[in-house]
């Protein structure tokens, strides 16, 4: 099978089910976006520096390869292929969160993102992360999607903030805190 299909020359693309839509519908970009939160996962799980952390990501990529097939289907179609993040994936994703917090330090003060390469790289996903839920809250705003998904997308910023801690506290790299300025 060739990686090329030509279909898309034109500027339309297919979602599941058939229906041809222009590339940069709304759609297309929610999901376009958990493709690149996904991708740099994959650079950040390159950099992480243990299992733990390794492992979650393993986790959040298979739950994003999820949520794009979720993203890329119209409401008018229904199919058992496609499986819907549910509110025990949110649970799972709280209780990652809160294991970790209780081996950082409380947070005092807002800090700058950086640090250890490991936690440069997953500040980073924080941040396509955030805009994911951007482009997923607008989309639901044209058309109804599961409201699970941006649940699960503030939430999994929510847990990149503080696996970015998290790298830092364990490369032993500290944080730098903002300092207001004027």
């Amino acid at each position: 099978m060739k990686i090329y299909t030509k279909s898309g020359d034109e500027g339309k693309t297919s979602l599941f089910g058939g229906k041809r839509v222009e590339k940069n519908h709304i759609r297309l970009k929610a999901y376009g976006t958990i493709d690149e939160l996904n991708s740099v996962l994959g650079v950040a799980s390159s950099f992480a520096e243990d299992e733990y952390t390794n492992k979650i990501i393993f986790e959040i990529q298979n739950s994003l390869f999820r949520i794009g097939s979720e993203l890329a289907t119209p409401p008018e179609i229904k199919s058992k292929a496609v499986v819907a993040i549910s509110q025990e994936e949110i649970h799972n994703l709280e209780q990652v969160i809160d294991n970790i917090e209780l081996k950082l330090n409380p947070l005092k003060n807002f800090i700058l993102p950086g640090g250890s390469q490991s936690a440069s790289f997953l500040h980073l996903a924080r941040t396509v992360c955030r805009r994911a839920e951007r482009k997923i809250i607008e989309l639901d705003l044209a058309e109804s999607i599961n409201p699970d998904i941006i649940i699960y997308i503030i939430r999994l910023s929510d847990l990149l903030f503080v696996l970015a801690r998290f790298a830092n506290h364990i490369s032993s790299t500290p944080e730098i805190e903002w300092k207001q300025r004027g």
